[in-house]
């Protein structure tokens, strides 16, 4: 890094760099084991010549302190040492859809996305709309956006699958509890230099078109909204956001190369099978994965079996303590299938 040849190129100071970023809590880790592991001898060492029974006490209370430390840290150094997602650097495309559960389900839809874009400004992330499909009541049949961060893949991976939710609408006059669905789709957004998602621009049909709903000046006065087609997968991408047609052709791209690459991926976890079912952060869009019951007041995450009773702060965008229960449920399962095959 400190080669004068990098100055000529920024390109590979920035991966030099990201790599140093990855391999310094690993070094860290590392040199504290061995710090650790002197300690233990040094002090094994002076127990058998020390006879002051003072010191000697000292001494076997520094020994245990040191190999309680040991053991953390080769847990610490195995969980670094795992392989590590490629994707978990990415900005992320999300989209929820309403599911079962009529405008109920869109109203649901669109308290996910109050409670993720708050997740997003908490970690201090950038929230970026791409496509709304509103319903009169303030409810979202489906919305489309783009959260750029360090990490946010690595967290908002775990939110991909069904979202379940029960509790009494408001049109309800019965007071019965219904159960209603979401489905959210987590993309790690593609970089178009850094990815082999090749998009032929004869494969993709654009349309230009006046915005829609409510909005400011320019809005619904010229054609800057963009509807993108792409003919091989049929995907069909809006966005009408931006007051520029560039800006939306540029997001709807972006959204496109994302769906690109998630179809990529699921063929190829469709190949590893085993293994795709053994993480934890790999959920499948029709797998459910979280109910909220409003009623009780909790939130249950039905991969680790975690229930948490403060629903109210978590639709606020709370979310560090099931996102931090998943990751390490993850880990260990990944531990554990480590030490299946070491056997």
């Amino acid at each position: 890094m400190n080669s004068p040849d990098l100055a000529s190129d920024p390109e590979r100071y920035r991966k030099l760099m990201k790599e140093h970023a990855e391999l310094t809590p690993i070094v860290e880790a590392y040199k504290a084991y061995k710090k650790a592991l002197e300690t233990i001898e040094e002090s094994e060492e002076m127990l058998g010549s020390e006879s002051d029974e003072e010191m000697r006490e000292l001494l076997k209370e520094e020994l245990a302190d040191a190999k309680s430390e040991v053991a953390e840290l080769e847990e610490k150094i195995k969980i670094l040492l795992l392989p590590k997602d490629p994707n978990d650097d990415r900005n992320v495309v999300m989209e929820i859809r309403a599911g079962a559960g009529g405008d109920e389900a869109a109203l649901f839809a669109a308290e996910l996305y109050r409670m993720f874009v708050k997740y997003a400004e908490s970690r201090r992330w950038k929230c970026e709309m791409v496509e709304c499909n509103e319903i009169g009541i303030g409810g979202m049949k489906s919305v489309s956006f783009i959260i750029s961060g360090q990490g946010a893949y690595s967290r908002l991976k775990y939110e991909s699958g069904v979202h379940r939710v029960q509790r009494v609408p408001k049109t309800e006059s019965g007071g019965r509890i219904h159960t209603s669905t979401c489905t959210v789709a987590v993309m790690p957004e593609v970089d178009e230099v850094d990815s082999d998602i090749v998009i032929d621009p004869k494969d993709i049909r654009i349309d230009v078109f006046r915005s829609s709903g409510n909005g400011g000046q320019c809005v619904n006065t010229t054609d800057s909204a963009v509807r993108l087609t792409h003919y091989p997968t049929g995907i069909v991408i809006s966005c009408q956001d931006e007051k520029s047609q560039l800006k939306n052709r540029d997001k709807a791209m972006r959204v496109l190369r994302a769906m690109l690459y998630e179809m990529q991926l699921e063929q190829q976890a469709a190949e590893q099978a085993e293994e795709r079912r053994s993480q934890i952060g790999t959920g499948d869009r029709s797998e459910k994965i979280r109910t909220y019951n409003f009623p009780q007041g909790r939130v249950s995450d039905h991969r680790i079996n975690l229930t948490l009773y403060r629903i109210e702060q978590i639709m606020n965008g709370d979310l560090d303590e099931i996102i931090d229960s998943l990751i390490a449920a993850d880990q260990a399962a990944k531990l554990a299938k480590l030490n299946e095959q070491a056997v």
